[in-house]
C-alpha cells in the first residue's frame, strides 16, 4: 500500500446521507476476484445511464470537482459487508473519506484498503461542504500523524480517531501481511527462546 501521511488535495462532495455499498459498487461487479477495474464502476448507478453515457448531474462526472478526498453526507458505506466498496473508493483515486458517520464493516475494509476514513462533526462536515460550494478548488489537510483534519478554506480544523494498529499501518504503507512479515525477526526471536 501507498503511505499515507499528509494529504491537502481538492474533495469531491457528496451531500447524501445513508449512502450504502449497493451504491458505492452494485452487486452486478462482484464477480470479480481482484480489485483492477473498480473505480470505473463506483457509484455506477448514479454516474452512468443506462446505456453507458456519464450523467451531467453527478458529481463525479463535473469537471468542476476533483480531488483524492470524497467528502460525504452521514452513514457512509452501510449496508453489505462487501470490501469491493472500498476497491471502488480506492481504484478511482480516493485516498480518503470523509464523513460524520460510517458503518463499522466500511470503515474497517476502507482502512485494510489504504482509504482512510476521517470522522468529523456534523457541523465541520457542513462548513466543509459550504467551502466546496463557494470555491469549487476548496482544500482540505488530513494529517495522519497528528489526527487532525483541516478546511483550508476556513482555517478550522478538528482531530479524528483511529485505531493505533491501523494508523501504524497507514503511514508505514503496510496491509496486514506486511505488517506481520515487518516482526519476523521479533517472531523468530521468540520461537528460538520458547522452551519445548
Amino acid at each position: 500500500m501507498e503511505k499515507f501521511q499528509t494529504l491537502t488535495s481538492t474533495y469531491v462532495p457528496l451531500p447524501i446521507e445513508n449512502v450504502d455499498t449497493d451504491q458505492i459498487i452494485p452487486a452486478r461487479f462482484l464477480k470479480a476476484t481482484d480489485k483492477e477495474g473498480f473505480g470505473d464502476n463506483l457509484f455506477a448507478d448514479w454516474r452512468y445511464n443506462k446505456d453507458g453515457r456519464p450523467k451531467a448531474d453527478f458529481v463525479l462526472n463535473n469537471p468542476a470537482y476533483s480531488g483524492q478526498i470524497l467528502v460525504a453526507g452521514k452513514n457512509f458505506g452501510s449496508g453489505s459487508s462487501r470490501e469491493h466498496a472500498a476497491w471502488a473508493i480506492a481504484g478511482y483515486g480516493f485516498r480518503a473519506v470523509v464523513s460524520s458517520f460510517f458503518a463499522d464493516i466500511f470503515r474497517n475494509n476502507a482502512l485494510n484498503n489504504g482509504v482512510l476514513p476521517v470522522i468529523v462533526s456534523s457541523e465541520f462536515l457542513s462548513e466543509t461542504f459550504n467551502s466546496v460550494n463557494v470555491d469549487p478548488e476548496a482544500t482540505l489537510t488530513i494529517d495522519l500523524e497528528k489526527q487532525t483534519i483541516t478546511n483550508n478554506a476556513t482555517g478550522k480544523s478538528e482531530s479524528f480517531d483511529i485505531n493505533p494498529y491501523k494508523k501504524e499501518c497507514l503511514l508505514k504503507g503496510l496491509d496486514d501481511i506486511d505488517y506481520l512479515l515487518s516482526k519476523r525477526d521479533q517472531t523468530e526471536r521468540y520461537e528460538a527462546n520458547l522452551k519445548i
